[in-house]
């Protein structure tokens, strides 16, 4: 089992399910709205805790009704929240409007998330933990912190820039292994990045930054693998009807960092990150959407 250490973000989302998705200056009629438990930093937690990582959530939350609806949800979880601490901020929030067909546009209010500073992170001892997972929904002083924490420990970090806006390319060097997205990678790279091939091309780029491993997920299209080793393992999504993709990359990083970072072989790590985040994106929410380790391996079962 995988001792994790996330630090970063949680939210409530607010959802709303729309036929179309707006365009600017619209008014359109909604079709239901719902409140789900997120963030990119719990959906992560919640997503390795359920593929039976043992889990510590760090982070900040605001001294409201959201906040401590957020935390029992964490404890219910049975994830470790002693590292979670209340600030004058309110809670994060993110409002979300899906569309028919699962895509998402999405408007965060950080609150507590970036009024939690580096001097609150209640974590007295790093070299307990197998691997720490970092966004970026959080103040980047607080991830500084964290990379000097780890790297002093001798511990991994896995870092997901996103959003990838105001992410400090100078700390890729300090990151084991890098997951992102088609759009963080072309930031990232400053190369476009359209399918397996293109990103082979960005992916070295990255690798050139000084990063040991590297995931880019390409939606549909599966997920790429790349280290320093000259390792490259492309590995192909599940198809399953799309409901809502929001978590799903979480879901994708949660779940590999539980069973690559529990002992799993690296290969069959990503297939089971690709079947967690196929089962993810067919149902409705955030971590609502999250499956559990039994889920996971009879949809593998089924599939191969």
């Amino acid at each position: 089992m995988a001792n994790i250490l996330v630090v970063g973000s949680m939210n409530m989302d607010i959802v709303t399910r729309v036929a179309d998705l707006p365009v600017p200056g619209e008014t359109i009629q909604g079709l239901g709205t719902g409140f789900h438990a997120g963030g990119k930093g719990a959906n992560q937690a919640c997503a390795a805790s359920r593929s039976g990582g043992a889990v510590t959530m760090a982070g900040g939350l605001g001294a409201d009704a959201f906040g401590r609806q957020l935390y029992s949800q964490l404890e219910a979880e049975g994830i470790d929240t002693g590292a979670i601490v209340y600030t004058p901020e309110t809670t994060g929030i993110a409002i979300i409007t899906t569309d028919s067909s699962g895509e998402n546009s999405i408007i965060l209010s950080p609150g507590a998330n970036f009024s939690y500073r580096a001097e609150e992170l209640k974590v007295p001892d790093f070299s307990c933990y197998d691997v720490i997972l970092l966004q970026n929904e959080i103040a980047g002083t607080v991830n500084e912190a964290v990379l000097e924490k780890a790297e002093a420990a001798g511990v991994p970090v896995v870092m997901n820039p996103a959003p990838v806006k105001g992410f400090d390319p100078g700390q890729l060097s300090r990151i084991k292994l890098l997951i992102v997205n088609e759009t963080e990678a072309e930031a990232l790279s400053g190369l476009p990045v359209e399918g397996f091939g293109q990103a082979r091309t960005a992916g070295y780029r990255l690798l050139e930054e000084g990063v040991l491993q590297l995931v880019i997920t390409l939606g549909s299209k599966g997920s790429l693998y790349m280290d320093a080793d000259g390792t490259v393992i492309e590995t192909p999504s599940y198809p399953v009807n799309v409901v809502d993709t929001t978590a799903a990359g979480d879901t994708f990083i949660g779940a590999f960092a539980a069973a690559y970072y529990g002992g799993m072989e690296l290969k069959d790590s990503l297939q089971y990150a690709s079947a967690a985040a196929a089962l993810a994106v067919s149902a409705a929410g955030a971590q609502s959407s999250i499956p559990v380790k039994e889920q996971v391996d009879a949809f593998l079962a089924h599939c191969l």
